[in-house]
């Protein structure tokens, strides 16, 4: 591997891993992104040079040699970014994210995640886990930060473990060559690269293909996909409640949740939620069957990691926890699957507050596409404050305006707002239980937000 890379896309939360990973390990570091953010900040921080226009002539002259510099960059960067022109063009071997994290893994034993939802809780929970079992240990490349290490990135080099969350956006988890893979769900996502669910799903089934011989797939119950295993392959269910791997005897005590963890080794009892929200009993199901299946496996280090896991920031975050007041929470929740998983997690810790969900939509072309999902999750709420599309990497798409979902919401209470104006609205809606939800930029909104409701 070249001792300088240059990332064009350098603030994306999966590059940000990798850039971290080589800068731990000696190398120079630099790139490209739109705008800043905290991450890039965090980065910027670290050591890392980040620049925000996409002029050539702001490449530092240790990245302008084709010999010494790898390109890595992102399939949300467009082709037509000048700093990409500038390397294909003279030379430069460019290569995408997903391929330099295969490279990076196929050294180690990966235990990797996919799924079109939970797969950044999962591999967190289990980085999480093997990094509280000294035996065991790992490198991790996670999709989110994770609060109990303030970042995406958990370095141990004396692991030969590797946790990977596996991205299906742009098939890039078919760089990976998994020891151990987990599938959470494969409802339909992305279609603006895959046209159709089956060819969605033919992706999934290409991704159990590369598991390596003696390496194990659990797969959550219940799914479309149809694996295509090699020889030797094992194959495991999991649920919350039923599959090889479930939970059993959940119980709710004072705001904690509890609950046993049935495995092949017998029952692991009494593992307390360290976030304590219904869907990540089941979160925590799939961490856990994962790492069972390692010999170093722990139950007594394993129920402690669960009971300490802090859970990934943008992943039902407590912005705001009055007692027996008002609560503001936020999730990444981008897809309807999701989004009414979360609305319904805050409606079984709040059964007698009325919730007000804030929503902006992700991308014109899965607005496009699950414009009656979105609003039939939505309709679940109380009251309902919808903002404007943020387009991320697309073009607008002609008629496609949040109107198509707000139009189909039945709750009586609905908004829609641009997101300027959330803090106000949100003031003045003398709400009991807020969720904010989405992957946009809205987040950058919540500070601000609860200094104004705390005033």
């Amino acid at each position: 591997m070249k001792n300088n890379l240059y990332f064009v896309g350098a603030g994306g939360i999966g590059m940000a891993a990798l850039e971290r990973y080589f800068k731990a390990r000696g190398c120079n570091v630099a790139g490209y992104d739109r705008t800043p953010s905290d991450l890039i900040r965090q980065l910027q921080d670290e050591g890392i040079e980040i620049f925000f226009d996409d002029d050539p002539a702001l490449i530092p002259s240790a990245y302008r040699n084709p010999d010494t510099t790898l390109v890595v960059y992102t399939p949300a960067v467009p082709d037509s970014h000048r700093g990409l022109q500038y390397f294909r063009s003279n030379g430069f071997e460019v290569v995408k994210r997903a391929a330099v994290l295969g490279a990076v893994t196929r050294s180690s034993m990966s235990l990797c995640f996919a799924g079109t939802h939970g797969k950044t809780t999962t591999s967190s929970m289990a980085a999480h886990i093997l990094n509280c079992t000294p035996a065991a240990g790992c490198n991790a490349f996670l999709g989110g930060i994770l609060r109990n290490y303030n970042s995406n990135f958990i370095l141990n080099d004396s692991s030969r473990y590797s946790v990977i969350e596996a991205d299906e956006f742009d098939r890039s988890f078919h760089h990976l060559t998994p020891y151990i893979a987990v599938v959470t769900a494969t409802d339909p996502d992305h279609l603006d690269i895959y046209g159709t669910e089956e060819a969605y799903l033919e992706s999934f089934a290409h991704f159990t293909e590369l598991i390596q011989p003696g390496g194990a797939l659990i797969q959550h119950t219940g799914l479309k996909l149809v694996p295509r295993l090699s020889q030797g392959v094992r194959l495991y269910s999991y649920s919350k409640d039923e599959g090889d791997f479930h939970a059993a005897n959940i119980r709710h005590h004072d705001g904690e949740i509890y609950f046993d963890f049935v495995w092949s080794g017998g029952v692991i009892p009494d593992i307390r939620l360290g976030v304590p929200v219904e869907i990540n009993i089941e979160n925590a199901v799939a961490a856990l069957a994962a790492c069972s299946l390692l010999p170093e496996f722990d139950p007594e280090a394993a129920r402690e990691a669960i009971a300490t896991y802090q859970g990934a920031k943008r992943r039902f975050e407590f912005y705001l926890k009055e007692p027996g007041g008002r609560a503001v929470i936020d999730d990444y929740a981008h897809h309807p699957d999701e989004l009414r998983a979360s609305i319904m997690s805050v409606k079984a810790l709040y059964p007698d507050r009325e919730l007000t969900v804030a929503f902006q939509p992700h991308l014109y072309s899965r607005t496009r596409d699950f414009a009656p999902e979105f609003a039939e999750a939505l309709s679940l709420a109380d009251s309902v404050v919808l903002l404007d599309i943020y387009p991320a990497r697309e073009l607008p798409i002609p008629g496609v305006t949040s109107k198509i979902i707000f139009d189909r919401i039945k709750c009586q209470k609905k908004q829609l707002i641009r997101k300027e104006d959330l803090i106000k609205t949100i003031k003045n809606s003398n709400f009991e239980v807020l969720l904010t939800a989405g992957a946009g930029d809205m987040v950058e909104l919540m500070p601000e937000l609860v200094k104004q409701l705390t005033l």
